[in-house]
């Protein structure tokens, strides 16, 4: 194969990395959904997802992400107000039985 078309530096990069507190720690939830979003805002949810451990749409994150919504709103932060839109317009699954 051409070298033209091997990236040489792939996976060198630095990964995204999400602060998370401790999933026994009551505030694990509200920083694992600002994480999805980060995740989402970078192009990276699949990191996020992986760090957090819940999916993009998370039907126990909605309330979190309601409220972060909220709070963009307030804050004029149209971009994190377009995540989190975009994070409750996916449908709730049923709970795993």
């Amino acid at each position: 194969m051409s070298r033209a078309f091997i990236n040489e530096d792939a996976g060198s990069g630095e990964v995204p990395r999400f602060p998370l507190p401790a999933r026994e720690d009551p505030s694990f939830d509200i920083a694992a959904a600002r994480a999805l979003l980060q995740g989402a805002d970078l192009g990276d949810t699949a990191s996020a997802e992986t760090a957090t451990g819940y999916y993009w749409g998370e039907p126990k994150l909605r309330p979190l992400v309601e409220r972060i919504l909220d709070e963009a709103r307030e804050d004029r932060n149209d971009r994190l107000e377009q995540l989190a839109e975009r994070f409750l317009r996916v449908p709730n699954r049923p709970a795993a039985e």
